[in-house]
């Protein structure tokens, strides 16, 4: 008799977790495991990658519509809903300036709606709560053990948890999956009483999905090779990716006589601050918005240097598939950094200001010995992250 599985996940908008969710899903034995979806949103460009042996449950309105800006809930009629939102604000935002901490809105949101909405009637042998926080998986699920997973560095001054909040959650969870070692260290610092619980799984990514897509199309007309250095960020226009700083690091490389064209892939909050710096800094011809691409693999290909110069990440999903890719990458030396790449072996970590990213660029383009030695290296790796996620199977099989 096969094993029950559950796996609950966001939407399916393109981003890294979401990239990494079709890459578990990928990685089941539908042989051995019957496999629920329980989307949050049926919404999405990848919501055609799903893999088709999942069974994808019915959408629940309510957490959907949680995404919803306040006043368009109002206007379409969805008042409950509406108030929850309302009041969670009002609630999250105190709190944060209470306790220093981020503000909690959506968090507070989420586990009000998680009480109003339905069960799920079947009982699975384990549970998987892709995506947080995870308050439906604790009180609408029956299953005989509950993972949740810790995507972001819970250390980080811009990510400061409400402990006092959160803490809750994740201690009814029997075991808390952290993306890599940095991640779970992280985890461990803000939460130690939960140290026992805690264990790696890195995003698990099909190398031959990311190659067979990079072959899809020709991006030759939107990223055309020329005499410089073709750079490529992707991401979501948002704090943690700092893309907002990369006008001001071309501004820089320029100055220098350094020859490129930085190319973004992405959406989000801060695409008219980017825009912005781009006119202050006068990189309209170097800085260039290609905008949300749901297939960003063909561009991955073309660049001749993929940078991610993050403020901070758990484990940037993009940076690995342009390692599979057999990408130069260089990215910034967050904390977690070092779980991302061996630093000079496949992959070049610079400091986090933007004299260190123009440095950083300015050396993988000029040292084409180190440039070689990065595509030599990541082609003897295996960036799959199939390794940890046996921890799951072997947990399935003991029920």
């Amino acid at each position: 008799m096969k094993k029950k599985i559950l796996v609950i996940g966001p939407g399916m908008e393109i981003g890294g977790v979401e990239r990494a969710l079709l890459g578990l899903l990928n990685s089941i034995d539908y042989e051995r495991y019957e496999v629920d979806l329980f989307l949050f949103a049926h919404t999405g460009e990848l919501m055609p990658l799903i893999n088709p042996q999942a069974n994808l449950l019915p959408e629940q309105k309510c957490f959907s519509l949680v995404n919803y800006p306040i006043v368009s809930l109002f206007k379409k009629g969805h008042f409950l809903i509406g108030f929850i939102r309302l009041f969670s604000k009002i609630i999250g935002d105190f709190r944060a300036k209470r306790t220093k901490t981020e503000s909690l809105n959506i968090t507070i949101c989420k586990k009000t709606v998680s009480k109003i909405a339905k069960p799920l009637k079947a009982h699975y042998d384990i549970a998987l709560g892709f995506f947080g926080p995870h308050y439906y998986l604790e009180n609408k699920v029956d299953a005989d053990f509950k993972i949740g997973w810790a995507h972001t560095d819970y250390s980080n001054a811009n990510e400061k948890p409400d402990t006092g909040f959160t803490l809750p959650m994740w201690a009814g969870l029997d075991y808390i999956a952290c993306v890599s070692e940095q991640a779970k260290a992280s985890f461990d610092s803000v939460y130690p009483t939960l140290k026992e619980k805690t264990f790696v799984i890195e995003n698990i990514i099909s190398a031959e999905f990311v190659r067979a897509q990079a072959e899809a199309f020709d991006v030759s007309e939107e990223m055309p090779a020329f005499e410089g250095s073709n750079i490529l960020s992707v991401g979501r226009f948002c704090t943690a990716k700092n893309f907002d700083n990369i006008p001001a690091v071309c501004k820089q490389l320029k100055e220098q006589g350094i020859s490129l064209r930085w190319y973004l892939i992405g959406y989000g909050q801060d695409e008219a601050l980017i825009k912005e710096k781009i006119a202050e800094a006068g990189t309209e011809d170097t800085v260039i918005i290609l905008g949300k691409k749901t297939n960003p693999y063909p561009y991955i290909k073309a660049c001749d240097i993929y940078a991610q110069p993050s403020r901070y990440e758990a484990k940037a999903v993009t940076v690995t598939e342009a390692q599979i890719l057999g990408k130069p990458v260089m990215i910034t030396r967050y904390k977690t950094a070092s779980s991302q790449v061996e630093e000079g072996v496949d992959g070049y970590i610079c400091e986090q200001n933007n004299e260190g990213i123009a440095e950083g660029i300015k050396a993988v383009i000029e040292n084409k010995q180190l440039r070689e030695q990065l595509i030599v290296n990541t082609a003897k790796r295996d960036y799959s992250g199939t390794v940890g996620i046996q921890k799951i199977w072997e947990l399935a099989e003991k029920q």
